[in-house]
């Protein structure tokens, strides 16, 4: 058992040295938290509205000066007619305009949204917000008693940090246990050391889980650091048990080694390893995973392909676990398949290896 501890210490101290690694290792968490956080966004803010309308009236000013005091719109001008505003979306001078109908005050007219349709998903948005902003029984043609309220659960403010958070949690795990293992496990091949730790009075088998228990140890620190740049820089709260929030990350970073240490069986070189895990990871845990895209939104083929996908039954218990606050039990389908799929690729990593002196 001590020379087990010796090889666990012998391989962190490499990690430790290698100035490279830690920098992917701790930078890449800070740099994505930051990037999705607050650059890579998918929130409304600042879209400019030109409003259309014949007259103004106390009505339709109360519209006005509610859209204009949200932190969502800019209102950049004004429109007499329809066409008016259709020039100005074209010419790329508003990205919205709201058109009041004629009789809006006396109830027989409504509100008409032309929205510049190049990014279906944005101009979406843009209307469902600019719906919550003006949704007032005292606006909305006189308080009529049909006008149908939203209330926004988990994410009143609809930040879209709510919903990226757990999926770079499930992206940057998977991507530092199973491809920094897997690279650190081929390295030893390729340089012919591997051959000599093979002679050691350690079991081949606790070489390789003396080589992965550094790699468990910093997905453990990098977890921490995300979910504290997640509470106090993003402001995403953590609605769930943290013990349960954990629990399911202990299963999910041991999956994740598990396909670290399958990849390694499989590449002979580094370069290789890395390609691999780039190819069997990164593409479709970005494309697939559901972090991006919801995956009830793909083509069917793609819904059964992701269904492989290891992150996305973890990002969809994070989401569950941290935003919505349910408690184990309404997340217990993704723990069970991710256990399946750990036993499943720990088992098959382990009948490939083969121990050639």
């Amino acid at each position: 058992m001590k020379t087990f501890y010796s090889f666990i210490l012998k391989e962190g101290r490499h990690i430790l040295r290698d100035r490279r690694t830690m920098l992917i290792l701790f930078g890449m968490p800070v740099v994505l938290m930051l990037l999705f956080g607050f650059a890579i966004t998918n929130d409304v803010k600042n879209v400019r509205l030109v409003v259309v309308t014949s007259q103004i009236d106390h009505q339709t000013q109360q519209v006005v000066n509610r859209l204009a005091a949200s932190e969502y719109f800019i209102i950049t001008a004004t429109a007499a007619t329809p066409q008016q505003a259709e020039h100005m979306l074209r010419s790329q001078k508003a990205d919205m305009a709201v058109v009041f109908g004629s009789n809006y005050a006396s109830k027989n007219g409504g509100i008409q949204f032309l929205v510049d349709g190049a990014d279906p998903n944005m101009s979406q948005q843009w209307v469902n917000y600019a719906q919550l902003t003006i949704q007032d029984p005292a606006l909305m043609n006189g308080g009529s008693s049909s006008l149908v309220h939203t209330k926004l659960l988990f994410n009143p403010q609809m930040k879209s940090a709510y919903n990226f958070v757990p999926a770079i949690m499930g992206m940057l795990l998977m991507l530092i246990c199973a491809m920094m293992t897997s690279v650190s496990i081929v390295r030893e091949k390729e340089r012919g050391t591997m051959e000599v730790l093979l002679v050691s009075p350690v079991r081949p088998l606790m070489i390789i889980v003396a080589k992965a228990v550094p790699y468990m140890v910093l997905a453990f620190a990098i977890l921490a650091a995300i979910m504290l740049m997640a509470r106090f820089v993003l402001g995403v709260p953590l609605a769930g048990s943290l013990v349960w929030i954990i629990l399911v990350s202990v299963i999910y970073i041991l999956l994740a080694l598990s396909l670290g240490l399958l990849i390694s069986s499989i590449a002979s070189t580094q370069l290789m390893a890395l390609l691999l895990s780039a190819m069997v990871l990164l593409m479709p845990i970005v494309m697939l995973s559901g972090m991006l895209f919801p995956v009830e939104s793909m083509p069917t083929i793609l819904q059964w392909l992701s269904a492989i996908i290891p992150p996305r039954y973890y990002i969809q218990a994070m989401r569950k676990l941290m935003i919505m606050g349910v408690g184990i039990g309404d997340v217990l389908r993704e723990v069970l398949i991710l256990c399946g799929m750990t036993v499943a690729l720990l088992a098959v990593a382990l009948a490939k290896f083969k121990v050639r002196l």
